[in-house]
Order: structure tokens, then sequence, then C-alpha cells
């Protein structure tokens, strides 16, 4: 038999361990989810493979300046003659990765000060939703913006403007879910059982609280590139000779009368992949609900 003290909980909380419900993927019945899906995996290959794709090198000069697309450059250049296709695809992958790693940092901090919330004292509790209540009531653009110009322009504040706008939201899902879970009977004796707090987080929380994370953290990607294509648009973003999606944007406003595919098709691709993570995040949210 095996000592409930290497576990953290006695035997006779053993009986009351969850079985969290699993998303199901494919998304059965929904083709919008799908779509979705397809858009999402098609992005993100490009984005992460691009230099092993017969695309070209995205930092090297090879054909006139600001030209529109053609048989030679497919999506054009831009101002210093570099090819667009190998620059976009670059730069799908560096919005996506800053998002993704933002908003992981985001997700880690927001379910910690979430499970918190559910176990500490109505005064603490009450404090975490005052300031959750606070940031919200700042736009989005303008704290993105003050973050990048206190820490300067580059990628590391990229990905803190990132975690500043999506954090509220994460802590507020997060501690909806745990204060949910904390009053579910299979918690309630587990408590009584005299578990102990990080047996039950680990256990009972945490599995169970995966589902509305999960689709949270589609939607804050999604939200995460539409913040950092708006701070490298502004040019507090991503610095040459790296590039992202919004710092083309940015750099292709400059000849929207002279080559305006150069503006159109990296906004067009930073639309598409916000699409892409919003109807995953759709599909997965009315899934949930249907279980």
């Amino acid at each position: 038999m095996t000592d409930s003290s290497t576990t953290g909980a006695p035997a006779a909380a053993r009986p009351a361990r969850s079985a969290p419900r699993s998303l199901r993927i494919p998304f059965r019945g929904d083709p919008l989810g799908w779509l979705g899906l397809l858009l999402l995996v098609l992005l993100v290959g490009v984005g992460i493979l691009h230099p092993l794709l017969p695309l070209g090198d995205p930092l090297a000069s090879v054909g006139p300046r600001v030209a529109g697309p053609s048989a030679r450059f497919l999506l054009g250049t831009d101002e210093l003659g570099r090819s667009l296709l190998p620059r976009v695809a670059s730069a799908i992958g560096v919005t996506i990765v800053l998002s993704a790693i933002a908003v992981l940092v985001a997700t880690v901090v927001g379910v910690a000060i979430g499970c918190c919330a559910a176990y500490a004292s109505r005064r603490v509790d009450q404090l975490i939703t005052r300031v959750t209540d606070v940031l919200f009531s700042f736009p989005t653009i303008l704290i993105a913006v003050l973050v990048s110009v206190v820490l300067g322009p580059g990628r590391p504040a990229a990905i803190v403007a990132i975690v500043a706008v999506t954090l509220p939201t994460m802590i507020r899902v997060a501690r909806a879910e745990a204060l949910r879970i904390v009053e579910l009977d299979f918690v309630t004796s587990a408590e009584v059982a005299g578990a102990r707090l990080g047996w039950i987080v680990r256990r009972h929380l945490l599995p169970n609280m995966r589902e509305a994370v999960i689709v949270q953290c589609t939607y804050s990607i999604s939200l995460g590139m539409l913040v950092e294509g708006g701070i490298s648009f502004l040019g507090l973003g991503v610095q040459a000779p790296d590039t992202s999606l919004g710092a083309l944007v940015g750099a292709g406003r400059l000849y929207l009368t002279v080559a305006p595919s150069y503006l159109l098709i990296p906004g067009f691709v930073l639309g598409l992949a916000v699409l892409a993570f919003n109807l995953v995040g759709d599909s997965l949210r009315a899934q949930r609900r249907e279980q």
C-alpha cells in the first residue's frame, strides 16, 4: 500500500479526485473551426519553417526598390530592394512567437493569482479584483505604448506590453473558474479529508481550469498580435534588421501610393492570423458549452 504522506493527501481524499473533461479536437461539425485550425497550422508552419523553405534571404537586397508583385518577386520588394515574400514569412513567425511567449507568461501568472484568490481572504480577493478593474479601465494601446516607451523599443518591450494587456483578462477568467471549482463536492470532500492545498490545486483546480484557460489563450494570442502590430507600427516594437507584421505595415504606409501591396499584404496576413486564432477560440468555447 502506498503511503499517503508521499502524495500529500490522505487515502480518504483519493476517491474525490475529479475527472476533468477534455477538449475534443478536431472540431466535429464546425467547418469554421476547421478553417481556423487549417489557417493556423499553415501560418505557424510558414512562420517557423521559413528558413527551410525556398523563399530566399529576407535580408538580401536582390531587386529594385519598392516594386510591386511580379513573376520574380511574388509579393514585391521593400525600400531596400529586399523580397517581401521571405520577409513576410519571417514576420509571421516573429509576431506569433512573441505573442505566444507573452501569453504563456500571462497565463502562468494569471492562473497562479486566480488560484490564490480562491483560497485567500476576502480582503485579498477584493484587492485582486480592484487591481484588475483598474487595469481594464485603461485603453489597450495606451498601456502598450506606455510600456514600450518606458522599456525602450525592442522585443522585450513588445512581450511586456502584451503581458500587461492580456494579464487582467486571464486573472479574471482564472479567478472565476477557481471560485467555481472550490465549491464543487469533490473539492469539499478533499478538504474535509485533510488534503493539502498544493495537492488540491494540482489535482483538482488546475485540471478543471484547463479548458477555460486554453480558450482564453487563443483570444489572448490574437489580441497580443494586434498589440505587437500596433506598437511595431509606431516604431516601438521589433527593430531592424528583424521585422514583424506590424513593422512591415508601418514601413509600407510610407509607400502606399507607389506600391500599395507593401502595406496591404502584411496587413492582410496579420488579419488572417487574428481571424484564425479567433475561429479556433470560438469553436473551442462552443464545444466547451456543449459538454
